[in-house]
């Protein structure tokens, strides 16, 4: 898989020590790590078949009592991926590793080899995971992994592969999801803590929280912001109104949440469960809200893209795509449900179409699992992933009613 340098951003790493917990005062330090936002070329067909398939799989797991760690997903599609660089090792050895919220797992090797130090230890087990259209397999390693010079997490668990498909010039996993998602993978283990875990135990958060600030793609040449420990009150134009992780399986596998949609005035989705992640690239919706959501827009299904397609007559007249999370409803303008039209051509689009990120999540509404909300809507909305609370919440940004697109 090849990712092109067209679009390259940075991202910040903001960590709130224990002793800060509370959100980012203006004096606050920063610790910046190196991050980018590739555009993948390959065309956003496979970005929406790889969404489904990931959703599929997300569902399967549920369905066959098995823990979400086994299953089988596709990451590494993303039309925009988000990397960062990590350090492994001491001296470190520095890796590109895609940021996921959908898996737990942080892995080395796909590309630049492991480098062991004094540092390293190998636990003898195997470890070894599918992600649909990639996968790794190896040993398992603890570690010192450096994120930047002031967070320097010693003894973390990392695969180290042996064997790797799929993932192109980057080298493996930063897994930010759920700890149970390693469940399965790791051969003498049941699970394996996580960076954030090991942020909390090791005393550099006081609260095993993880706050996300996406940009919309063009709209700026700062890709956004990760906080350990909290938000960045900064990045908000709202307060965080959190809600508590879904007990709907398989959704309640994953960062769930129950949620309606609705267009305009017509609700599409009654209220149900579904997930939140930065794995996925579109907004899926159960088969039968898209095809409400189709019919209310006018839009036809684009072959080249795969996604449903608008005229400029259609996008003059769209209207809000509103979720409705607990008490509180966030809204996709109309900006916000189309692609950006200057990367039309790298999804293989024509550069004077109007296509639309809400897919078609390939299932009816009512099995556990009936939307994910992809980075498409993380982008104009601040999420906080809270393992101390279980509990996801969301803000308004500068960004949520942006025109970039």
């Amino acid at each position: 898989m090849i990712f092109p340098s067209k679009v390259f951003l940075s991202i910040l790493f903001v960590v709130l020590s224990s002793a800060d917990a509370s959100p980012l005062r203006p004096d606050a330090g920063k610790a910046t790590l190196s991050f980018a936002a590739r555009v993948n070329a390959r065309g956003v067909v496979n970005i929406a078949a790889a969404d489904r398939a990931r959703a599929q799989a997300m569902k399967q797991a549920g369905s066959m009592g098995e823990r979400a760690g086994r299953s089988s997903f596709s990451i590494t599609n993303a039309v925009v991926t988000y990397t960062a660089q990590v350090g492994v090792g001491s001296p470190a050895t520095e890796y590109t590793l895609l940021i996921d919220t959908g898996s737990s797992n942080t892995w080395i090797g796909a590309n630049t080899p492991y480098n062991p130090t004094i540092t390293s230890v190998d636990t003898g087990s195997t470890v070894a995971v599918s992600y649909g259209s990639g996968s790794f397999s190896g040993g398992e390693y603890t570690d010192t992994v450096t994120l930047s010079t002031g967070l320097v997490i010693t003894e973390q668990s990392i695969g180290v592969a042996s064997n790797s498909e799929g993932f192109g010039d980057v080298d493996g996993i930063l897994g930010v999801g759920p700890t149970d998602l390693t469940y399965g993978t790791i051969s003498d283990l049941e699970t394996a803590p996580t960076v954030t875990d090991n942020l909390y135990s090791q005393g550099f958060i006081g609260v095993e929280a993880l706050g996300i600030y996406f940009v919309p793609t063009t709209a700026s040449d700062d890709a956004g912001e990760l906080t350990f420990g909290g938000h960045d009150s900064s990045k908000i134009t709202s307060s965080v109104t959190y809600v508590p992780l879904t007990t709907t399986s398989p959704a309640s596998d994953y960062w769930g949440i129950d949620q309606s949609i609705s267009y305009g005035r017509s609700t599409i989705l009654s209220e149900t469960a579904g997930i939140v992640d930065t794995g996925t690239t579109l907004v899926l919706i159960a088969s039968d809200a898209f095809s409400a959501y189709q019919t209310a827009t006018g839009a036809v299904m684009d072959e080249a893209t795969g996604l449903l397609m608008i005229t400029s007559s259609q996008y003059a007249k769209l209207q809000a795509l509103t979720f409705k999370i607990g008490s509180k409803t966030y809204e996709l303008t109309p900006n916000a449900q189309i692609w950006p039209r200057s990367l039309n051509a790298d999804i293989g689009g024509s550069s004077d179409n109007i296509y639309l990120i809400v897919s078609d999540i390939g299932s009816d509404s009512g099995s556990g699992l009936d939307f994910i909300n992809g980075y498409t809507f993380l982008q104009r909305h601040y999420s906080v992933f809270d393992t101390t609370n279980n509990q996801v919440g969301f803000a308004t940004t500068s960004y949520t009613d942006d025109t970039s697109n």
